[in-house]
This record gives C-alpha cells, sequence and structure tokens, in this order.
C-alpha cells in the first residue's frame, strides 16, 4: 500500500475545512491509478485507507466526478499591446484555442477601455473562433486588475461543479489607480473558490518609470497563490508560442482533474481543530497519484 500525503498546506485550505470540524467529517479528492498508469475508473471505500496526524480515519462515501473546466481569457486588446503587435496576437489566441480541448467552456473577454465580452462561457468551437474573429485593436488602455476582479466574480457567483481557470493577457498600460479592496476581493474569491490562473504580461516599452507596477504586483500575487504560471515578456512574437503552451497546461489540467473521486471522511475519534496532515492509500496494486481538499490539479 502506498500512502500519498496532504501536508504544509496553505492556511487558506486549512480554514476552508475548519467549518465542517462541528460534523467531525471532511472531504477530500483523490486522482488514482491502476498498476499500468490508467486513471482508476471505480473504487469503494473499503479499497481505500485514510489517516489524519496517523491516527485512522473512516471513509463513509466515495463519488466519482467528471466535472468540467471553465475557462476565462482575459486579453488587452489596448494601448499596450500597440498596433503593430495585434497580428501577432491574434494568431496567438487562435493557436490557444487549438490547443484546448473541445468540451472545455471558454469565455473570452476583452479589457481595452474596459472589459467587454467576446464570448460567453460556451463549448461551440465555431462560436468562439466567430467571437475571436471580432477582436480589434482599441487605443485605450486595458484593465487588468479591473478585469480579473469581475473574472473572479463570476466564478463565485456560478454555483454549478466546475474547475475555474483564468489566463489573462495584460500589459504594462492601465491601473494606475487600483483599489486595494478590489485585490483584496480577488484573492479572497480565489481562496473560498479555487481557481488556476496563468498571467502574461507585456511590456511593449516606452512606458514610464513604474508603468506597469499594480499589474506586476496583483499578476504575480494571483499565479503564486492559485500554482499557476506568470510569464513576463518584452517581445510579441512570444505570444504565438507561449498562448498555446498555456493552452495545452489548461488542457492537461482538465484531463487529470476529471478523473478524480470525491471522498467523504469521517475523522478519528477525539480529533478537533484544522484538518491536516492527510494521508491515504489504495489496495490492490492501486495508486493515489495525487490528493487535495479542492480537486484542483495545476
Amino acid at each position: 500500500m502506498r500512502f500519498t500525503f496532504l501536508g504544509a498546506l496553505g492556511a487558506a485550505l486549512l480554514v476552508a475545512v475548519a467549518g465542517v470540524n462541528a460534523q467531525q467529517q471532511f472531504t477530500i479528492f483523490a486522482s488514482i491509478i491502476d498498476g499500468l498508469g490508467a486513471p482508476v475508473t471505480s473504487i469503494q471505500p473499503s479499497d481505500l485507507r485514510v489517516k489524519e496526524q496517523g491516527s485512522d480515519a473512516s471513509v463513509i462515501k466515495v463519488e466519482p466526478i467528471d466535472w468540467p473546466t471553465k475557462l476565462q481569457i482575459l486579453v488587452d486588446n489596448g494601448v499596450g499591446i500597440g498596433s503593430a503587435n495585434f497580428v501577432n496576437l491574434r494568431n496567438a489566441l487562435y493557436a490557444l484555442i487549438e490547443a484546448l480541448p473541445p468540451d472545455i467552456d471558454v469565455t473570452l473577454v476583452t479589457t481595452a477601455p474596459q472589459p467587454r465580452f467576446l464570448v460567453r462561457g460556451t463549448t461551440d468551437r465555431e462560436a468562439i473562433t466567430k467571437g475571436l474573429a471580432l477582436l480589434s485593436f482599441d487605443t485605450g488602455a486595458g484593465r487588468f486588475v479591473e478585469s480579473l476582479n469581475e473574472a473572479t466574480q463570476r466564478i463565485e457567483k456560478d454555483k454549478s461543479n466546475f474547475f475555474p481557470a483564468i489566463i489573462t493577457v495584460g500589459t504594462h498600460s492601465g491601473d494606475r489607480n487600483v483599489l486595494d479592496r478590489d485585490v483584496k476581493g480577488i484573492m479572497q474569491r480565489l481562496e473560498q473558490r479555487p481557481a488556476t490562473v496563468h498571467v502574461v504580461l507585456f511590456d511593449g516599452g516606452g512606458q514610464s518609470a513604474g508603468a506597469g507596477v499594480n499589474q506586476t504586483q496583483v499578476g504575480m500575487a494571483a499565479a503564486q497563490f492559485t500554482k499557476g504560471r506568470f510569464e513576463s515578456i518584452n517581445s510579441a512574437t512570444r505570444f504565438v508560442t507561449l498562448l498555446p503552451e498555456l493552452g495545452a497546461l489548461v488542457a492537461r489540467s482538465h484531463e487529470r482533474q476529471r478523473h478524480q473521486f470525491r471522498i467523504t471522511v469521517q475523522r478519528p475519534q477525539g480529533a478537533s481543530g484544522p484538518v491536516a496532515q492527510v494521508s491515504m492509500g489504495a489496495t490492490g496494486g492501486d495508486v493515489v497519484s495525487s490528493l487535495s481538499f479542492d480537486g484542483r490539479i495545476p
């Protein structure tokens, strides 16, 4: 039997599960593979062994999940990109969409001069392509923080079961006046409904000293907190290779996340306080390949 440990978790996850202490139950998500490395599609509670801080816990229920991934793509189409670089950006976005599996729900939002929908959430590839064809250059500045704030609000309002992901393409233009409450709201929502945020910031040069500080700080914080990828680039040709790379990351995450089990666990007798240091093993040669409190696999 092989055990996979959940240790050294951030306070956000510990707080997130602390609310179930009164019922003495908690939920974990696990990916389980067989001896050949293929995802296990069916497993019984008796096939699993769970420990909390070294003490035996009881598996109450095991449910297979196949939740969709919902991806929001936020794109600065404004002066920070520059009209000369727009063709590279457009081509990169088409390549990003091509890198995604057809069952990923896509929302596409432009951020200059303010956030606007090009495509509302859909898996219809034809509709996504038509929406992308409407992408146009704007002489206004992109709203990196404002668009990210709205994206996390959309995730918060959607009460269905899904795995949220965001790819945001920003620049060093715009967002000179950012409210602390908006940044706090972004991070709180990412804590409450875990998502994976990938950030690309383009610096085309010619910006004044200190430009892009807000975008850089918020973008790095969001990517690091959600275990996403943060990239700062200064050549528009990099868009063409980078955005499909991020699309491939989302695709791999989608495939791994959808082959999981949601497991309800009764805590060991006498356990109290936040749930921590959970381990799980499977019998019969199966292996627990990942374990988490929220099912998110960046």
